[in-house]
Parts: C-alpha cells; structure tokens; sequence
C-alpha cells in the first residue's frame, strides 16, 4: 500500500514538472488560429512581440484594454501576443517561432514592444516601424513600439485608419489614451 502511494505521489511530481518544462504554443499556432478568426468576423491581426519584463509592453497592453478604447479595438482587431526576448529563466514563456517572424520583419534587433497589422491570410499590412514617405515594409525603420508622443500617436493613428474601418471619433480616443503613456512616463 506504501509503495502504492509513493508510486502515484511520484508519477503526480514527475507529471506536475513536465507541464511546467513544457514551451509555450507556437506562434505559428497562434497566428493560424487567429488569421480563421480574423476571417470569420471580418478583422485583421494586430501582434505584439512582447517580454514580462517589459515595461512598455505592459503599457502598451494597459492603453489597448482600457476601457475607453478596448471595444474600438476588438471590433477592428483579432489581438495576439507573441512572447520574444526573455530573461534566460523565463526562455520557455517564448513562443517558439516568434524570433524567426522578428527576423522576418526586420525587427529582430529593434526593441519591444514591436507590432504588426496582418489581414487574415497572413500578408502584413503594417507594423510599428516609422519609415521615410514612400518606404516599402521591406525596408527598416525606426520602431515606435508603444505609442506616447505626439509624432509617436499619429503614426499609431495613421496605421489604425489605414487597417480598421475606426471612426474619426474613435480613433480620437485611442489618440488622448495613447498620450497619456507620455505623461505617465515622464513621472
């Protein structure tokens, strides 16, 4: 009877460890579930690459749900996060992939947050490098990241009109939330 107990005591331990060891989905999972949605409700995909100890990220994620803004985005967007660029104890919170997409949008040395806009069969709309008039994506830019100033807002304005049906109002609103991250900033 002991060893009965021991055994499954054990086999629980073993099992609780392997869950935890186990990486996180792989994007390219995340992103093909999210490209069905997308079609079926008629949006795009808004991604973020992302890290815990970002403190941007976790502004740019407060701003997108508040509460002024969050249905603005939900009727436009299928929102995911991508997990990229963790502290070595954390690596198996990145989603596997997620580098390699970096890489493909000329990014992989930019910092995070970094986010792109893709319609529902994958093909990139925009991202969140400011380039020169007349660049192609396929350029480098400059990464805005979160949106806190004012130059930095309407470039954030400029890509949601361009890849939402958002109203003038709406997007308004996302413009005075977004400013706020500069003056919560310089606090």
């Amino acid at each position: 009877m002991k060893l009965r107990i021991l055994s499954l005591v054990l086999a629980m331990t073993v099992a609780g460890f392997v869950a935890n060891a186990q990486s996180a989905k792989p994007a390219s999972d995340i992103l093909n579930e999210a490209y069905k949605t997308a079609a079926r409700e008629k949006k795009n995909v808004f991604v973020i690459f992302h890290a815990s100890w970002c403190g941007w990220c976790h502004k740019m994620d407060t701003a997108m749900n508040d509460q002024s803004v969050k249905a603005f985005f939900d009727k436009s967007y299928v929102v995911e996060h991508l997990t990229v660029k963790e502290a070595p104890t954390k690596k198996q919170d990145e989603n596997p992939g997620a580098d390699e997409l970096l890489q493909k949008y000329h990014a992989a040395d930019l910092g995070i947050p970094f986010w792109i806009v893709l319609d529902p069969k994958g093909n990139l709309l925009a991202d969140s490098q400011e380039r020169p008039a007349g660049a192609s994506l396929d350029s480098k830019g400059q990464n805005v990241g979160c949106p806190a100033t004012q130059k930095e807002v309407d470039f954030f304005v400029e890509v949601l009109k361009k890849t939402s049906s958002l109203k003038e109002n709406e997007l308004k609103l996302i413009a005075e939330r977004f400013r706020k991250n500069d003056r919560a900033a310089a606090h």
